[in-house]
């Protein structure tokens, strides 16, 4: 927000006797920018102003040839003498589509820099704010993260506008809602609420737009910002808010009614409420047939068991409970630890920490030297260690099973969730064996029957169970069998189809 400094007065309202100093103030405050241009405008021998805009977020070109062009050719302001005519005439005349007027400093200097053009003139008491923004944002292309073979090939961009353009072309409906919100004092961030008012219900619209209103923070640079603030207040590495770069995807949740929420400067999209079992579901279980989309969400749930609990059982296995291993793999397992300095927990430790270490760096580097930082990280480093006796070749390969598990999961923040597991089960299976692992099992079961994603149950439709809403959960069957709405979201219509 625009602040006066303690050694400056308040600025005065505009009246049109000093079109001049109302410029050079505006100057002033925004410290005369190199971007800042003033074009100078004559109307008649009585009429003269300034054509103020930020050159950086206009369209130059539709203000000098369709701005500037017409404040030159144009004759009749000579005939004009009240300052009424000259603002009614030029809002009428002017070929800009959003044309407003004020008074206010503040205002002015805020239209600026949201790229707004100010037209101030003489003997006119107001000031003409003409919207001929044009800030860059990228094109729209292909999500980077939720890539898909079959389906759309869209994915949102920076620019809030855009989006809401992705989701207009899949929602065309009268009830398609959208709450537009500024949030953060410096940035004065869009961040608009998006659902369908005949299906949403209005206790969770309520709380949605409860929570974004009461968001006081100085600055919204991307949709983790909202998320923070609007999440349910719950210590756990489980989101119940889910993310998505998708238009797709989230016209999807709109349509089942659930809320989004869209910010304005990030490609990312947030809906809610959402479940666990969520998390399982990929774009792709949509434009497949059933008994494929089906087999899919098997194999990532599978994936899932694996990435988190394979390496605490190899943990617990080696370390507590020898005898559940047939006395062949017990010997070749023994044979290969002969010499490795390290227990199996410590082992799994360093290993797993250094496989992250080279999936950062690999995230970081150049995308022409990440390439070479994972065959070099995959392949010499593993080898290496096995060699020198450092690690088993089972433990690498334990790794290498984990860590492709875990690049199946369909969302990138679940992934994340799912390697903060891999160490929480590692420890408890290195000091307590499958004691400690059953123990930490349980336990992430209760926390996830207590978290509630914006009063939905986390844990449903299991826990509480709704087996009408199962059709859509371990299965996904043909379309033709989804006659009704899942009864978790809680929709104002029950059935399908139905207006």
């Amino acid at each position: 927000m625009l602040k006066n400094d303690s050694n400056q007065t308040d600025y005065p309202i505009f009246d049109g006797n000093n079109p001049k100093t109302f410029v050079n103030q505006i100057k002033d405050i925004l410290h005369n920018p190199p971007d800042l241009v003033i074009h100078t405008f004559t109307l008649s021998k009585n009429l003269h102003g300034f054509c103020v805009f930020i050159e950086t977020l206009v369209d130059k070109n539709k203000i000098e040839h369709e701005l500037l062009h017409f404040l030159s050719e144009e004759p009749i302001y000579s005939e004009l003498d009240s300052s009424e005519n000259i603002i009614n005439t030029l809002q009428s005349r002017i070929p800009f589509s959003s044309i407003s007027f004020t008074t206010d400093f503040h205002r002015c200097v805020q239209s600026l820099l949201k790229g707004k053009c100010l037209l101030v003139i003489s003997k006119s008491r107001h000031v003409l704010l003409l919207d001929a923004s044009m800030t860059p944002h990228r094109n729209v292309t292909e999500p980077l993260i939720e890539s898909t073979v079959q389906g759309p090939q869209e994915g949102f961009t920076e620019d809030i506008a855009v989006n809401l353009s992705l989701l207009r072309k899949r929602i065309k409906n009268i009830h398609f809602r959208i709450e537009q919100f500024i949030i953060g004092t410096e940035t004065e961030t869009k961040v608009s609420l998006l659902y369908l008012g005949s299906l949403a219900p209005v206790a969770v619209v309520d709380e949605f737009r409860k929570r974004v209103r009461s968001i006081q923070i100085d600055s919204i640079l991307d949709s983790t910002y909202v998320e923070e603030w609007i999440q349910d207040k719950t210590i756990s590495p489980f989101s119940t808010l889910l993310k998505t770069e998708r238009p797709d995807v989230m016209a999807s949740h709109l349509l089942e009614g659930r809320v989004g929420v869209l910010v304005d400067g990030t490609p990312d999209a947030l809906v809610g409420p959402v479940t666990f079992f969520q998390f399982f579901i990929a774009p792709e279980d949509y434009y497949q047939r059933a008994n494929i989309a089906t087999l899919l969400r098997w194999l990532r749930m599978l994936s899932f068991m694996l990435s988190v609990f394979v390496p605490s059982l190899y943990i617990a296995v080696v370390s507590f409970h020898q005898e559940f291993l047939p006395h062949s793999l017990l010997i070749n397992l023994s044979a290969q630890r002969v010499g490795v300095p390290f227990p199996a927990f410590v082992e799994a430790i360093i290993m797993m920490v250094m496989f992250e270490v080279l999936r950062e760096a690999g995230l970081r580097m150049p995308r022409i030297a990440g390439q070479a930082i994972s065959i070099v990280g995959a392949l010499v480093l593993g080898e290496a260690a096995v060699s020198a006796g450092l690690v088993s070749a089972a433990m690498v390969i334990v790794v290498a099973v984990t860590a492709i598990s875990n690049f199946v999961a369909p969302s990138y923040s679940f992934g994340i969730t799912q390697r903060l597991l891999q160490f929480f089960y590692m420890a408890l299976a290195g000091f307590m064996g499958f004691f400690g692992l059953l123990c930490g099992v349980l336990f992430t079961v209760v926390h996830l029957a207590s978290i509630k994603s914006f009063g939905v149950p986390y844990l449903s439709p299991v826990a509480p169970t709704s087996l009408s809403d199962w059709k859509d959960l371990l299965i996904r069957v043909p379309r033709p069998w989804m006659k009704t709405y899942p009864q978790i979201n809680q929709t104002r219509r029950k059935q399908r189809g139905s207006s």
